[in-house]
């Protein structure tokens, strides 16, 4: 593809690479993205995503059990850990947290499971990525009770400003989404116009939520300027600041080292 502008940086907060995943890294290099960060979401995709972290420049990658799997409890969690126990390096716990929308896991176990989780981010002093959906007052009770991880970050936020502040009350970084570009997302937009500049992502949550003008289609992390062209309007900035702020953010929050990103990016 290469049309992104390519004084422009980007990183792609949050994405699933689970097919195809050395061509859509390639891809998005070419358009002018430095580093993906790999979501792992139950102990196989964890896996998966080191291993792809470990072989394909430009890539990062996250353990964590998603509130879906969260049935599958401690012994899901313990071989997570084991994971870092075997040398392995993980950017970030997660994702995890609470989804009381799809409910696939029972709310007591989604629970018990994110509460694990950000008590291993402390242990490891790793960023922690939340998954929150329907489920805004419990997740910020368990965040309370637990304390908050440096570096956590709220994915694919689907709140409005109400819930960014709290987010924001609670040193936490809100990551946004293509669903910030979709017609009827005034609340989002209004949130994404709040936030500092050093406390917001963007990601694509790849495969899903393709951002206009890509809606409707398979999503990919070469997208990510679109959501960040979508976040700078809502801000009133260039996109080139945009890219420039959420890069720096990404980067810092999960431990990027600029010396390791796709020279063809930079």
């Amino acid at each position: 593809m290469n049309s992104a502008p390519q004084a422009e940086v980007w990183v792609d907060s949050h994405c699933h690479l689970w097919d195809g995943g050395a061509e859509l890294v390639a891809e998005a290099h070419q358009d002018g993205v430095a580093w993906l960060v790999d979501i792992g979401t139950d102990v196989e995709r964890s896996v998966a995503a080191l291993e792809r972290a470990r072989t394909l420049k430009g890539v990062a990658a996250t353990i964590g059990l998603h509130p879906h799997d969260a049935d599958e409890g401690p012994a899901a969690l313990e071989e997570l850990e084991q994971l870092i126990a075997a040398g392995h390096s993980p950017v970030a716990i997660g994702e995890c947290g609470l989804d009381y929308y799809y409910e696939h896991s029972d709310r007591a176990s989604q629970r018990e499971a994110f509460a694990a989780q950000i008590a291993m981010a402390h242990r490891y002093g790793l960023a922690l990525v939340i998954h929150s959906r329907d489920a805004w007052e419990d997740t910020f009770d368990v965040l309370d009770a637990e304390g908050v991880p440096e570096g956590t970050v709220f994915h694919c936020f689907t709140g409005g400003p109400d819930e960014a502040r709290a987010a924001l009350d609670r040193s936490a970084a809100v990551s946004f989404s293509g669903i910030v570009s979709f017609a009827n997302a005034g609340e989002i937009r209004d949130a994404a116009a709040l936030v500092p500049a050093d406390s917001y992502l963007i990601e694509t949550d790849a495969p899903y939520l393709a951002p206009v003008p890509m809606r409707g289609k398979q999503n990919r992390p070469s997208w990510v300027r679109f959501v960040g062209e979508a976040v700078a309007a809502a801000r009133g900035i260039p996109a080139s600041q945009a890219a420039a702020e959420t890069t720096a953010n990404a980067m810092r929050i999960f431990g990027l080292g600029e010396s390791d990103g796709p020279t063809d990016a930079r």
